[in-house]
C-alpha cells in the first residue's frame, strides 16, 4: 500500500463526519450503534435521510447537502481513499448535514433502521452487464433497499449507460414499481432538476468528454410486490470495457483520434 494512502487513512480517522466501524465494535455493540440513531446522534435533526451509495470522492454527497441543508445526507463507499476526499470538503466547507460511512453497499440493514432512510442516490455505478445479481438498481439490491427505506422511498440512478438505464426502466415496469422521473438527456430536457447539470462527479466528467448523454431515473421501489428480473435483451454498452477504463465506441474512438 502507497505512503498516500496510509497518510489519507490515518487522516480519515481523525475527521469528524467520516464513521467506520471495525468488526470488533459491531461485535461488542450488537451491532451499529448509530442504527437508528442517525438522526438523533449524528445531525441532532429529524430532517429527511439521503444515501449515496458508491459515492467515491463524495462529489454528489457534498453538493446535494450544500444545495438542500433540510435534508441530511451520507455518502457510502467501501473505498477509504477515496472517501477522504470528500470527507475532507466537509469537514473544510463545515458542512453539518453532510457524513460519510465507510462500508459495503450489501451491508446497509446492519446500518441503518427500517424506514430510517428517505432517499437514495446511486451515481455512475458499473452497469454490471453480464450479472444481474451486481447491478445496483437490480432486483437483489431493490430487496435490500426496500429494508431501510421508507415506505414512500425514492431511489435515483444517475448514468452514461445505456444498458443500466434501458435495464433498470424494464425492470421498475416490469414490477409495477412507480416511476417518478424519466430523464433519457439531462442536458437536453427542461424538466432536469439544478443538482442533475450542476454536480458533476470523476465518472461523469470522463464520460460527458467523450460526448456521451447522461440520464437519470426515479423511483419508488415500495413494499409490497414480489420483485422478479425483467426477460429482455438489451444490447451492452459497446463503448467501454468492464474496468470502464477504454475508449471502445467506433465513433467516439474517431472523434478522439481527430482530436490528437
Amino acid at each position: 500500500m502507497g505512503k498516500n494512502k496510509l497518510r489519507k487513512f490515518r487522516e480519515m480517522e481523525q475527521l469528524e463526519r467520516v464513521f467506520q466501524f471495525p468488526f470488533s465494535v459491531l461485535r461488542d455493540n450488537g451491532g451499529c450503534p448509530l442504527k437508528g440513531r442517525w438522526h438523533s446522534d449524528v445531525f441532532g435533526n429529524s430532517n429527511p435521510l439521503v444515501l449515496e451509495l458508491g459515492c467515491g470522492k463524495g462529489e454528489y454527497t457534498v453538493g446535494l447537502a450544500q444545495r438542500f441543508p433540510d435534508k441530511n445526507f451520507i455518502g457510502i463507499d467501501i473505498k477509504g481513499a477515496r472517501m477522504w476526499t470528500g470527507g475532507c470538503r466537509v469537514r473544510d466547507l463545515n458542512l453539518t448535514n453532510a457524513a460519510f460511512l465507510r462500508t459495503s453497499i450489501e451491508l446497509l440493514a446492519e446500518f441503518f433502521a427500517p424506514g430510517e432512510v428517505s432517499e437514495i442516490w446511486i451515481t455512475f455505478p458499473d452497469p454490471q452487464m453480464k450479472k444481474a445479481t451486481k447491478r445496483l438498481t437490480g432486483t437483489r439490491f431493490m430487496e435490500l433497499y426496500r429494508k431501510v427505506l421508507a415506505p414512500d422511498g425514492l431511489v435515483n440512478l444517475k448514468t452514461d449507460s445505456p444498458f443500466l438505464y434501458a435495464y433498470t426502466r424494464a425492470m421498475t415496469a416490469h414490477n409495477g414499481l412507480e416511476t417518478v422521473a424519466d430523464i433519457p438527456d439531462i442536458d437536453t430536457d427542461p424538466s432536469a432538476p439544478e443538482e442533475l447539470t450542476a454536480i458533476r462527479t470523476y465518472y461523469e466528467s470522463q464520460w460527458r468528454d467523450r460526448g456521451l448523454t447522461i440520464k437519470f431515473l426515479s423511483w419508488r421501489p415500495g413494499t409490497s410486490t414480489a420483485l422478479s428480473e425483467p426477460d429482455v435483451e438489451i444490447e451492452p454498452d459497446t463503448y467501454r470495457s468492464f474496468s470502464r477504463g477504454e475508449l471502445q465506441m467506433p465513433q467516439l474512438l474517431d472523434k478522439a483520434l481527430q482530436e490528437k
